[in-house]
């Protein structure tokens, strides 16, 4: 409003003194001279362009995970700071380790029982397979005696049951064996068990990433799997930015995208500054039906950290390029009949043109209709200009 209204003013001046020019040659004076106004000038440029796809974007860690102790214990030491970068194997806590070192040494000991206890069945293995062998040559020879009805038949009748009793002890003593053998594979599996308690007690970092809050202090007791983790890590080298556009896209980021990586740049919001580039990886495999868009992630290097989970920043995804007429931004001005620009004659006198911007691209702004090439346009100083006002072009403040 300010703007029109001082266009007004200037207008009205540049009238009322073409008036009085007027008015004095008509009484036979001289036309009056107005001296050139000073502005800064720019040229109109052909440039390729980056043809780009802009949103808000929502930074997302690349992993998060929640850390949760897998026993009940006491937390008896934290060896990082809130905040910390912590590396995979780093180690985080460390829980009262006694009574699973205890629980160790009771299955240790009770595996070291139950291997006497095959050693002793062996033994009787071996004691009765001797006397089943001695029972087995008196068999033979008896079954002879009696044969030649040279000893009773009931003595043989004896001394084959007691063979066929050895038989069945025997038997009955590799089964023992058998058994002493599965309980120390369940006494090795209570080692193995009691070890991997112990080790539970040293929790260790699983990802690269940054820590956040510590939600349990030493002196804690902890439960197994409890629903609220004690400390959760982001990584954040690299980090995903995830964005949606809308699905009328869609084909061109496929065929763009088939041809090679596109580039994805951050920005702060509604600034032109560029955080940090980085390149598209994922395309949802399904249009949202609610909004008509298709969400995208890209991922960024983010070595400097530039990036953080759950900051929004403006994205622009370049996924081809054209030739376009661009201007500087600042000549743009905003008009009653729309915008326009003052264009430099070759008299060093300017008019006023219509044009239709189009996408703004940081100190420039591409303009689809009103200026051509290698024309100059006014940047500065538009405030004192008049179509037809004698101009002078000065250079550009230094910034």
């Amino acid at each position: 409003m300010i703007v029109r209204q001082l266009t007004a003013a200037a207008w009205a001046i540049a009238a009322a003194l073409a008036l009085a020019a007027c008015s004095d040659n008509a009484s036979g004076k001289a036309r009056v001279q107005l001296p050139p106004v000073p502005v800064t000038v720019g040229e109109v440029l052909e440039k390729t362009i980056p043809v780009q796809l802009t949103a808000v974007g929502n930074a997302q860690a690349y992993t998060t995970v929640g850390i949760k102790s897998q026993i009940n214990g006491q937390l008896v030491e934290v060896r990082f700071k809130e905040g910390q970068e912590v590396h995979k194997g780093d180690l985080l806590f460390v829980i009262d380790p006694r009574p699973f070192e205890a629980a160790l040494r009771q299955a240790e000991a009770a595996f070291g029982q139950r291997q006497a206890e095959v050693r002793q069945s062996q033994a009787a293995v071996e004691r009765d397979t001797a006397q089943l062998e001695n029972a087995r040559v008196q068999e033979r020879r008896y079954r002879e005696l009696v044969a030649k009805e040279l000893i009773a038949r009931e003595q043989y009748d004896t001394l084959n049951t007691n063979m066929t009793a050895m038989q069945a002890t025997v038997e009955a003593d590799r089964a023992a064996v058998e058994n002493a053998k599965a309980a120390i594979q369940a006494a090795q599996a209570n080692i193995d068990n009691a070890r991997l308690q112990l080790a539970y007690t040293r929790i260790h970092a699983p990802i690269d990433g940054r820590t956040g809050n510590l939600l349990v202090q030493n002196g804690n007791i902890l439960k197994a799997n409890d629903d609220n983790p004690i400390v959760v890590i982001n990584q954040i080298h690299p980090i995903y930015v995830s964005f949606a556009v809308p699905e009328q896209h869609l084909a061109d980021i496929k065929k763009y995208r088939a041809i090679g990586p596109l580039q994805v740049a951050a920005r702060p919001p509604r600034q032109q500054e560029t955080l940090a580039t980085g390149e598209l990886t994922f395309v949802n495999n399904a249009v949202d039906a609610t909004t008509g868009t298709i969400q995208l992630k890209a991922t960024f290097a983010n070595e400097n950290n530039v990036l953080w989970p759950g900051q929004f920043v403006d994205v622009a995804m370049v996924i081809t390029s054209r030739t376009a007429i661009v201007v500087p931004s600042q000549a743009i001005q905003p008009g009653q009949q729309g915008p326009y620009v003052f264009v430099v004659k070759p008299d060093q006198t300017v008019e006023s043109r219509l044009v239709t911007p189009g996408v703004r691209l940081g100190a420039e702004t591409i303009v689809e209709k009103g200026v051509k090439p290698a024309e100059r346009v006014v940047t500065d100083g538009q405030l004192r200009l008049v179509p037809g006002a004698r101009i002078e072009a000065r250079p550009p403040k230094s910034s």
